[in-house]
């Protein structure tokens, strides 16, 4: 049988308004001085206010710190570090979206200061342990919660991930009502975010195991028959609730069977231009499932039954392999989201650019089911374009 080192967070509460039980699962932790990780939309629309209460409830001293954006850089991480030393918390929560939860699983391990930030990044770098930490998503899209990766901005255009089994949370609370003003754009691309990381789990060279891949049929199985409604009927809590789980499923997939190609490609678009992550993975995603179909297609037609119910498949797995990538393209923009790399101001000269930067990013290419040269990486964004 085949090794499996499968690693997950190993405590879960879901359930419509369980936010409101943060406190009590603090409190059950030994926390005394809680830091909350935000950013301040979550402020402002009183996401917070439930499990706020139930924290002070508890007796609990609250410290948030709310100034995370999008792509965090460096400066946030190292900001936030500061002001939770000050204030002396002995636990941590992740309360939003990815980057809200990627700088709560940094700081769990830097307010005790035994490693700069500079000495994590990588695989398996963090020496030491870290504090208690709680991790609670607003969206249904980077499954954050789940994982043990953590992924900052290190300069202008350029990210570096921080990769460890103790970044892993200690406990995720799944609240939908959280995710229910999200916008319908919003919630396309995280959607489809979600959606990537089942499949490149799914279809990963390295690691794919029997865990990962049922974690990531389940995931592709809610998703693919929620995503829609989501998007269209934003106050529907059954179909938020079904992406919110199929999102953390996929995190759990990809925790332990590492996401490739997509990923390397979309990471220069974010970088660059500043386009949201699911939405990056959404524009090159049809055109490298196209590019791996040669080495990969087998794989796609056994996931294709659970993302396309009610289509009769071709025979030919290859055949079927196109037709998951014009369902990607014509879903995106059922969605409303953007299909090409021209639609987001992307200039035809800039794409061996991109080529280059996508190259560099060998963590994830390593995982691809096809080798991608750079003449690949090319030919996938002159397609996407």
């Amino acid at each position: 049988m085949q090794q499996i080192h499968y690693s997950a967070v190993s405590d879960v509460l879901i359930g419509s308004n369980t936010s409101g039980q943060l406190g009590d699962m603090a409190a059950a932790m030994g926390i005394k001085r809680a830091l909350i990780v935000t950013d301040p939309g979550i402020l402002q629309f009183g996401l917070l206010n439930a499990a706020r209460d139930n924290l002070k409830a508890n007796q609990i001293e609250l410290s948030i710190y709310s100034d995370v954006v999008a792509d965090p850089p460096e400066s946030v991480v190292i900001k936030a570090v500061t002001a939770a030393q000050a204030f002396g918390c002995d636990g941590v929560i992740g309360f939003g979206g990815g980057s809200s939860m990627d700088v709560a699983k940094l700081l769990a391990v830097l307010i005790k200061g035994e490693q700069p930030l500079a000495d994590i990044y990588g695989v398996d770098q963090i020496r030491g342990g870290r504090l208690p930490l709680i991790q609670v998503p607003t969206t249904a899209g980077t499954g954050s919660e789940a994982t043990m990766v953590s992924i900052i901005t290190t300069g202008e255009t350029t990210k570096a991930g921080v990769v460890s089994r103790t970044l892993l949370a200690d406990k995720i609370i799944l609240d939908a009502t959280l995710t229910l003003g999200l916008p319908p754009a919003v919630t396309a691309a995280t959607g489809i975010d979600a959606m990537v990381h089942a499949i490149e789990a799914y279809t990963s060279a390295r690691l794919k195991n029997s865990l990962s891949d049922m974690l990531a049929r389940e995931a592709l199985r809610l998703m693919a028959d929620n995503i829609t409604t989501a998007v269209k009927q934003g106050d529907n809590l059954e179909a938020r609730s079904a992406m919110l789980l199929g999102a953390m499923l996929a995190g759990q997939a990809f925790a332990n069977a590492p996401v490739a190609a997509v990923h390397a490609l979309a990471y220069p678009l974010g970088g660059n231009y500043h386009i949201p992550h699911g939405l990056s993975n959404a524009l090159v995603l049809p055109h490298v499932l196209r590019f791996n179909a040669p080495a990969a297609a087998h794989l796609y037609a056994e996931l294709a039954p659970l993302i396309l119910p009610n289509h009769t498949l071709p025979a030919d797995p290859v055949a079927v392999s196109d037709m998951l990538a014009a369902h990607f393209l014509d879903l995106a923009a059922e969605l409303g989201l953007q299909t090409t790399l021209r639609e987001m101001n992307i200039a035809e000269t800039d794409l061996p650019m991109l080529a280059e930067e996508a190259m560099l990013q060998q963590r994830l290419l390593i995982n691809n089911p096809r080798e991608v040269s750079y003449d690949d990486a090319l030919s996938i964004y002159q397609q996407a374009f």
